[in-house]
């Protein structure tokens, strides 16, 4: 079992769209298996492979005690709105309000390269989202808006930034 440290705000691999995923080998399945592991760590709904280091178009959830993943996403089905408090690993000690879809689905393939589909509503829709916007190099406070980004932009100059 390997839980891997998490990438922190300031850290570039977070702001870099990664490139689908065209090999699977041993290497992606232990990467799987790292995000995994890392996203059963307690109060962890989610892991991005940039999240711990890598730019790779992969994921890990754990959502109501479903942990799985997912390779290459391609988010559609946006239905509904959620307007709930989310926080993000890379951005500790932070949470805001922040609009997301309802219900979303989500497409790509496993581990093994087998297509592999999700549904989900609220905090897995959320988590789904969230996780696949850290794959296009974006964070959640980037779909901030109004004061809400304002006071967000204010924390975030309090965060340590990593360490070359």
């Amino acid at each position: 079992m390997t839980v891997r440290p998490i990438r922190l705000f300031g850290d570039p691999v977070l702001r870099i769209a990664t490139e689908p995923v065209t090999v699977f080998d041993a290497a992606l399945r232990e990467l799987v298996q790292d995000l995994e592991d890392s996203v059963r760590e307690p109060d962890r709904a989610g892991v991005a492979a940039p999240q711990i280091g890598v730019s790779v178009r992969a994921f890990s959830y754990n959502v109501d005690g479903v942990v799985g993943h997912l390779v290459n996403p391609v988010l559609s089905g946006f239905e509904g709105e959620q307007d709930d408090e989310e926080g993000c690993l890379s951005l500790p000690e932070m949470g805001f309000a922040t609009p997301r879809a309802m219900s979303v689905t989500a497409t790509g393939v496993d581990v093994n390269g087998e297509p592999l589909t999700i549904s989900g509503t609220g905090l897995l829709a959320r988590a789904l989202q969230h996780e696949t916007d850290h794959l296009d190099g974006r964070l959640y406070i980037d779909t901030l808006t109004g004061d809400t980004r304002r006071q967000a932009l204010r924390e975030l100059r309090r965060l340590p930034r990593p360490t070359a």
